[in-house]
């Protein structure tokens, strides 16, 4: 069975710098008052340490924008009634969203100094970072758009404070988000950059997934995650050149990869458009998909095959039925070959779906096509496998440089599970179950510290060990350090060499 990241498996430490960010004061903000009800789909503005709650409602609290619409999130906006259990965050209270339970979370677990350091590009806050959109989830249910923070230390401090159910990351813009307001000419306030991002959910697969619809999920049909993220992954990377490829787990059903390289995060929309459009699977439903394959789609051919014979025909069995096994034979364009194998799982109704696959290619061969050639069939099998197999993204999230998408490390209030970083290396060694719930995390670090004072270790010694490095979430936040260091490197050499060529164009000069 798959197993969570090893902590031996982690990149060696990063060079960073961790200085301790001293408790935020605890005092009532307005995420404690009570507030009629919202929706989450709502796009609010508000200043957390400013507004006032004296009144107690929602339109005397929290200013409504117009122009808030203009940008998108991925906050759910549906609720699926077939799923009542699972419906989005602001509906979904359990002691995973308890205030308390989340306050502890953000003091002593969630790494701010690290997310700090991947958003500014450097070690001192810059407009990269001091000019960044983050918007929260309140437990309110309402959802707080424009925030923006000049240091890490501040950051965390508002998080504490407010005690968002999560938090999602936007742009950077020209000008602060919280002095939009005050800008006069049109345009002035817009978005300038922000990383590339895709959006892999499980419930895109649900037309082709046997084991589970809408929500759930389980090892079975994970593996349809594992093989979008081997594909993306393996494009981003050779086909655009990106290195700095971060792919975090939603927390649930899902996964996001957040491209941090400089180009990706410059690039304006068209381009964005172009990279997501390059990653979709164009099919005709008469002609299928354009011959010959492009390269990529040849390449991932060769990635899925396996996961096709394996984790599809084998554990999903999607063509086990009479009825799922129609499907099947609406992909294949030759009547005589459809009516012969209709026939044929007639008379022997328990056949799998890997005989089925089989008895494609041999009834075929017993003289049963009409309309297609030999040629055509491989060509239509092919495009069933990639079908079957490949990446289902929702691509409008990565077109907009404007998009919100929710942090990493933030808690899931639905399962408690944190929404840790993958590491692609190990990437079929991912458990998402074994992921650690806040719940968990907080009582590994009472373990860790009842045993520190049975060995009665000294206080210098233990304050030499951060929280987070007391419990499973260590192997994770490692991980990401080492991702940052690496990013922060690049930064750093690029600057770096633009410095020497403006240093000699100038002396030449």
């Amino acid at each position: 069975m798959p197993h969570a990241i090893s902590p031996t498996s982690s990149p060696p430490e990063p060079v960073m710098d961790d200085t301790i960010m001293s408790n935020a004061p605890a005092q009532p903000l307005e995420d404690e008052v009570p507030l009629e009800p919202h929706s989450d789909a709502a796009m609010l503005d508000a200043e957390p340490s400013t507004v006032d709650t004296s009144s107690g409602k929602l339109e005397d609290i929290f200013d409504d924008d117009s122009d808030n619409d203009e940008f998108s999130s991925s906050v759910p906006t549906t609720v699926d009634s077939s799923q009542p259990a699972l419906a989005p965050a602001a509906q979904e209270k359990s002691a995973f969203t308890d205030l308390s339970i989340l306050k502890q979370f953000y003091q002593r677990l969630l790494p701010f100094r690290a997310l700090f350091q991947w958003l500014n590009h450097s070690a001192s806050p810059c407009a990269d970072f001091q000019h960044r959109e983050f918007a929260f989830t309140l437990q309110s249910d309402v959802y707080v758009r424009y925030q923006s923070f000049a240091s890490a230390d501040l950051f965390r401090k508002a998080c504490v404070n407010t005690t968002p159910l999560r938090f999602e990351i936007g742009p950077q813009y020209t000008i602060n988000p919280r002095d939009r307001k005050t800008v006069l000419k049109a345009g002035s306030f817009r978005p300038v950059m922000k990383e590339l991002v895709f959006d892999i959910d499980m419930t895109d697969y649900d037309p082709i997934r046997t084991c589970c619809t809408g929500a759930k999920i389980c090892h079975k049909c994970w593996q349809f995650i594992i093989m979008a993220i081997k594909v993306v992954d393996v494009a981003l990377r050779e086909d655009f050149g990106f290195q700095h490829v971060l792919w975090v787990y939603s927390g649930r059903r899902g996964a996001h990869a957040w491209v941090s390289d400089k180009r990706a995060r410059t690039m304006d929309d068209a381009k964005r458009r172009a990279i997501a459009n390059y990653l979709v699977l164009k099919q005709d439903e008469k002609k299928g998909i354009r011959r010959p394959l492009h390269p990529h789609l040849d390449r991932s051919l060769d990635l899925l095959n396996p996961h096709f014979t394996k984790d599809v025909l084998s554990v999903q069995d999607p063509w086990a039925t009479a009825e799922q096994a129609s499907k099947l034979l609406d992909l294949l364009p030759d009547k005589v070959l459809t009516t012969a194998l209709q026939k044929k799982w007639d008379s022997a109704p328990n056949r799998s779906s890997a005989q089925k696959w089989a008895d494609i290619d041999s009834v075929a061969e017993n003289g049963n096509l009409s309309t297609m050639s030999p040629k055509q069939l491989v060509d239509t099998r092919q495009d069933i496998r990639l079908e079957y197999t490949y990446p289902r993204l929702d691509a409008e999230v990565s077109k907009k440089l404007n998009h919100l998408l929710k942090s990493p490390f933030v808690i899931h209030p639905g399962t408690g599970r944190v929404c840790v970083p993958i590491d692609v290396r190990r990437l079929e060694d991912f458990d998402p179950f074994a992921v650690p719930t806040v719940t968990q995390l907080l009582q590994e670090i009472d373990t860790w510290d009842a045993e520190a004072r049975r060995q009665e270790m000294s206080e210098e010694e233990k304050s030499k060990v951060e929280d987070w490095q007391k419990t499973r979430l260590k192997p994770y936040v490692e991980y990401f350090r080492g991702y940052v260091a690496a990013l922060l490197k690049d930064e750093s050499r690029v600057k770096r060499e633009r410095d020497e060529e403006a240093g000699a164009e100038s002396m030449e000069f």
